[in-house]
């Protein structure tokens, strides 16, 4: 089974609220909700990655010592097994916009489990709620 290596992000406003993007249709899993980020390029590091997905999907950007490691996910689906790191990020540059044409969302860590999420973020839950 093929390791798909991918790096997510709960961006962190003044207000404790964690920013989520809704997959749009036509990708894999449309209309689940998830946390920002993307996979890993080869030469990349975890956080390098983050950086440049923040830039491109959201137009703002932020910097490694922002970029707090929180957790992972590891999680088997039917064709391929994800590795996920998640960091914590509570300062960024810029205004969070859509460029990839997903719906955004602030919402506060106890109500994440209220959005369908692919289940690979499903244990993040807990972890990020009792974190923020």
């Amino acid at each position: 089974m093929k390791t798909v290596l991918v790096s997510a992000v709960a961006l962190i406003d003044i207000d404790g609220r964690v920013l989520i993007a809704q997959r749009p249709e036509g990708k894999s899993m449309a209309g689940l909700w998830e946390f920002p980020g993307g996979k890993i390029e080869p030469g990349e590091t975890p956080e390098s990655a983050l950086i440049r997905e923040l830039h491109e999907e959201l137009g703002i950007d932020t910097w490694r010592s922002c970029l707090a490691p929180l957790t992972f996910a590891s999680h088997s689906y039917d064709d391929f097994h994800l590795l996920m790191p998640l960091f914590a990020c509570r300062k960024w540059e810029g205004t969070p916009i859509s460029k990839e044409n997903q719906s955004l969302k602030w919402v506060r860590p106890n109500e994440l489990r209220d959005y369908p999420m692919p289940a690979a973020d499903l244990p993040l839950i807990p972890i990020l709620r009792d974190w923020v």
